[in-house]
């Protein structure tokens, strides 16, 4: 495994390589709760637009596109909330909210893995509109800072570490492990911060 890594780090573009480094400073910052990360994500996504659709995982390109659009959009409520970011305060939804979220999720994933199958080349089509579709859904949760995106983040990166895996993007499938291993860290930060303005 950490052969084949490493093979592909020395074959692969300095674009996956560049995207891989924001993508670890976004999280890091996010977990911080700094604005800054809206910065790493947008260039980030950038790049991944067009490494996935190389990649022929539309679903994923399309949910960059779709991160870019969130990184202006999570910089803009970020910075809404006062002067610095963490003038915001972190919140929990009902899990009603989440249960309702996430019957609509398998519904669109359906939809889009049956279109996908049906019209393009599209590798795991169900698996890939599954992991996108729960991405925009906690995507839209980490920009309204609601605590439980970091559960949702959890599943979608231990799936998408074996779809980048299966498709030989094993450098981004690292990155994705990595993002498991710093969720916790995420959790545990963001429930300090919510405790603390409840005190």
């Amino acid at each position: 495994m950490l052969t084949q890594i490493i093979e592909q780090a020395k074959s692969q573009s300095v674009y996956e390589i560049v995207a891989v480094i924001a993508a670890i400073a976004y999280l890091g910052l996010a977990i911080r709760q700094n604005i800054a990360c809206w910065y790493f994500a947008a260039f980030s996504t950038a790049i991944y637009i067009g490494l996935f659709i190389e990649a022929r995982l539309y679903m994923e390109s399309l949910l960059n596109a779709f991160y870019f659009v969130m990184a202006i959009y999570g910089w803009y409520i970020w910075r809404s909330g006062g002067d610095v970011a963490e003038s915001r305060p972190v919140a929990t939804w009902s899990w009603r909210t989440h249960l309702a979220a996430v019957v609509v999720i398998v519904i669109l994933s359906a939809g889009s893995g049956m279109l996908l199958r049906a019209t393009s080349d599209a590798a795991l089509p169900f698996i890939d509109s599954l992991t996108t579709w729960l991405a925009i859904w906690a995507t839209f949760l980490v920009a309204q800072k609601v605590l439980e995106n970091w559960w949702y983040w959890l599943l979608i990166d231990i799936a998408s570490i074996m779809i980048y895996w299966s498709r030989d993007l094993q450098l981004t499938a690292l990155l994705f492990f990595v993002y498991v291993v710093m969720i916790p860290f995420g959790i545990v930060s963001w429930s300090r911060s919510m405790r603390g303005q409840s005190a």
